[in-house]
């Protein structure tokens, strides 16, 4: 254990039971804890929660509204670099630890804490995400991991140890033994995982939804809608009489109506950072909606050898925001490169939401590379078709040495 002198530990507390657990776990092992709420979007009520830390033991307790800044500087970020790690799953969770992490070091300048602490397990990527964070901003601040720390691993086996703590000190929370698994919520998305859902055939059913509605019980019916652009980023979106420009109501204005069409929807076992295989199941309705749509304006408004180069750095981006790594030089690079690749992403896209699919059905840009007459097959629109004979011979020498070649080697070893 650290050198216990009531030192100040600040603690990234969500209610939940991990962390409900640990703050009263260092609270009594002498420690003041004070606990760090961060709102990034998860619908909790922030009162019950603080009166919650503080009955628990905490100190001070400070609840943070961080929504907007994460709609801004975290997830329009990523929806220009199209990141999606392992081809499906949209960041959520991973975009907003960086966050919460820059502001519990804030917090702990503030407070002249030497220590931050937080609840992620010594198996997840969550202690990677907040632990490279807290060393990227401040590299002598001192992390305390419960998950891996000694004492606290003997204590605490697993989730049925955490939940006869919390009931030994009457410490309320959602978890049961019968229904163990674990939910991490915010703008961007709703994760599930753990517990029984460790079984990768285990289907918990439309229950498990908190976000979005089931297939069968999304509406009957299509929803047309707009989303306007500039340098990439959704600066409008229109649905008939509604409109939405600013972005924190933009972002969760999508989230409505995507969540309410069964929209976003990912079950999927995934490659954690430390190795491990884990199966997680996410609802990220808006976040989907505008992966979609911003792909579509790139396809009209975007150089082809541009787009390649991108689309090489979409992987990259997305595997360093899944591993931790949101500050650093390397991320600072692929930002810069991703900006300059959408200076003239412009325009609008045209969309119908149903029944969990985003269709596009038109979209258009004042930087369109699109030229109707050059593409089309009736009209001649400037495009000498002649020209497309020597196209053709010249990329396919090569293909003819190689079949030389090929053919050579095949009569010298067969024959």
């Amino acid at each position: 254990m650290i050198n216990k002198m009531k030192q100040k530990i600040v603690l990234a507390y969500s209610g939940g039971l991990d962390t409900s657990v640990i703050l009263k776990w260092l609270v009594n092992k002498d420690y003041e804890v004070i606990a760090y709420v961060a709102d990034v979007g998860q619908q909790d009520d922030f009162e019950a929660v603080k009166t919650k830390a503080l009955k628990t033991g905490a100190s001070k307790v400070y609840v943070e509204d961080l929504k907007k800044e994460f709609v801004i500087n975290y997830i329009f970020p990523a929806i220009k670099a199209n990141a999606v790690y392992e081809g499906r799953y949209l960041l959520g969770t991973s975009l907003a630890r960086p966050l919460i992490a820059k502001k519990q070091i804030e917090i702990a300048h503030k407070e002249k804490a030497e220590f931050v602490s937080h609840g992620a397990t010594g198996k997840g990527n969550d202690q990677v995400r907040f632990e490279l964070s807290y060393y990227a901003i401040d590299p002598n601040i001192k992390v305390f991991s419960p998950w891996k720390n000694k004492e606290f691993l003997e204590e605490f086996k697993g989730r049925d140890e955490l939940l006869d703590y919390a009931e030994k000190y009457g410490i309320d929370v959602e978890q049961t033994k019968e229904k163990p698994y674990s939910e991490d919520a915010n703008l961007m998305h709703i994760s599930h995982e753990a517990g029984i859902l460790e079984d990768p055939m285990h289907h918990e059913g439309d229950s498990l939804l908190k976000y979005c509605k089931s297939l069968k019980d999304a509406p009957d019916k299509e929803i047309k809608i707009e989303i306007h652009f500039k340098d990439g980023v959704p600066v409008k979106v229109v649905n008939n009489n509604i409109i939405k420009e600013d972005p924190l109501e933009l972002f969760t204005y999508l989230n409505k109506i995507g969540s309410e069409n069964g929209i976003g929807v990912v079950d999927m076992v995934e490659n954690r950072f430390v190795g491990i295989k884990s199966r997680g199941i996410y609802e990220t309705p808006g976040g989907t909606i505008l992966k979609i749509a911003h792909q579509d304006i790139e396809g009209i408004a975007m150089d082809r050898e541009v787009m390649k180069i991108r689309d090489m750095l979409s992987p990259k981006f997305s595997e360093i925001v899944y591993n931790g790594f949101w500050f650093s030089p390397e991320m600072d690079f692929l930002i810069a490169a991703i900006n300059k690749s959408q200076e003239m992403i412009d325009g609008v896209v045209y969309l119908l939401l149903y029944k969990g699919n985003v269709q596009t059905i038109g979209r258009k840009s004042p930087s369109s590379l699109y030229n109707e007459n050059l593409s089309s097959m009736h009209i001649e629109g400037g495009f000498n078709q002649q020209d497309s004979e020597g196209f053709i011979k010249i990329n396919a020498i090569r293909l003819k040495a190689n079949k030389a070649i090929l053919d050579k080697h095949h009569k010298k070893y067969f024959d």
